[in-house]
């Protein structure tokens, strides 16, 4: 009986992943060039994958979520993208960052008004964590949320939001005790709340379609009814929810590099030097024997640790080390990629070039790779329990 669950399961994960597929060649490939000159993702993308049924998977159904308990269907949806190249949607922090703080700590007056936005893509999410002066240091943040009769008054700033711009629900985690580092709570900002004020489109040096931006809050009134969670518990409810976000990063990671060999390999079968491909001299053809053996080996590793994560499994120490090992992998082979495109390789009209580019982030945010070597060495006994380093809007 199990096995047949499972048979049936995957069937719909081939289903889910064919229509996810299918939506990308459709909706964002062909205006994916645009965006990424206008620098931003219009809003009726999110409607309409919202109107295919992308948003909100794991979200309660008895509010109109997709009620999908397994982060397989997560992981496909961020996979497809990834591999195409479709860097400009920042579905993966409204489905895999923000949705689980509101499964998991939203009231159900809470869902009642929020979840039905979510899963239409009429409400976009961003998560508003990072500082310009705390980034991997959360107990380092400023940001400040002072008791009201009404509930409290945000103040300070965050940095490198995304979804930033079009956001429609913040959750932003503010200091409620005056004591640095304790005291965190969790708060959703919603567009239009007096104070609260979005800065610049920040100009990055990849992923130009997706937007990430600079908000500020001054004053900003928050009702009671918009604390998420218990109040002071905003440090562990973002450390609980780190080893998912960098597990998708991890997703995003592998299936990126797989795209860029793909791609790759056709190339150098087709192009010719000295009467033949180049893919056919030695020091080519084995360099890209390496490069598949790395994009296996993190795949192995990617496959094992969403089948732990979906069995409730995955430790913080085995998701930073998940993260490390694909994204530094992503690195290496996109430059090897690059390199064998010669000129080509460093044309941005070339996917390779911008897929280079979009993966050099990909060992900052969500911690950097120095903050993974640390939570894996601590993990080892080998230091001392500081911080849960992360840096990511």
């Amino acid at each position: 009986m199990e096995h047949e669950k499972r048979a049936n399961l995957t069937d719909e994960l081939a289903d889910f992943r064919a229509l996810v597929r299918d939506f990308v060649a459709r909706e964002v490939m062909p205006h994916h060039a645009r965006w990424e000159t206008e620098r931003i993702v219009p809003r009726e993308l999110w409607r309409k994958a919202g109107a295919a049924g992308l948003l909100g998977l794991n979200l309660p159904a008895a509010h109109g979520g997709g009620g999908i308990d397994d982060y397989r269907f997560n992981a496909t949806l961020v996979e497809e993208l990834a591999r195409a190249g479709a860097t400009g949607p920042g579905i993966s922090v409204h489905n895999d960052v923000c949705a689980p703080y509101f499964v998991k700590l939203a009231a159900d007056e809470q869902l009642a008004r929020w979840v039905p936005g979510m899963v239409s893509g009429e409400s976009i999410c961003a998560i508003a964590m990072t500082e310009p002066g705390a980034g991997s240091d959360l107990r380092g943040m400023r940001t400040t949320a002072t008791p009201t009769e009404r509930g409290w008054k945000v103040s300070g700033s965050k940095t490198f939001i995304t979804n930033g711009v079009n956001a429609d629900l913040v959750i932003t985690a503010a200091r409620t005790d005056p004591a640095v580092g304790k005291g965190v709570s969790l708060f959703v900002i919603e567009r239009g709340a007096p104070g609260f004020e979005r800065g610049r489109n920040l100009e990055k040096i990849g992923m130009h379609a997706q937007d990430t931006a600079e908000l500020s809050f001054d004053d900003v009134e928050v009702p009671r009814a918009n604390l998420l969670g218990e109040l002071g518990q905003g440090l562990a409810y973002l450390t609980r929810n780190l080893a998912q976000e960098r597990l998708t990063i991890g997703v995003q990671a592998v299936a990126a590099a797989e795209g860029a060999l793909r791609t790759t390999l056709a190339y150098v079968k087709d192009r010719a030097a000295f009467g033949q491909a180049i893919g056919t001299f030695q020091h080519n053809a084995f360099l890209l024997a390496e490069l598949a053996t790395e994009v296996k080996v993190a795949r192995v590793l990617l496959d094992w640790a969403v089948a732990e994560h979906t069995d409730g499994r995955l430790s913080a120490d085995v998701a930073a080390m998940v993260k490390l090992h694909t994204t530094e992998m992503q690195q290496r082979v996109l430059d090897r990629c690059l390199q064998l495109h010669g000129g080509y390789g460093y044309m941005a009209e070339y996917a390779v070039g911008r897929a280079w580019a979009d993966a050099r982030v990909q060992t900052i945010y969500g911690g950097t790779s120095e903050m993974m070597k640390l939570i894996i060495s601590r993990s080892l006994g080998l230091q001392e329990d500081r911080t849960d380093g992360r840096l990511r809007g």
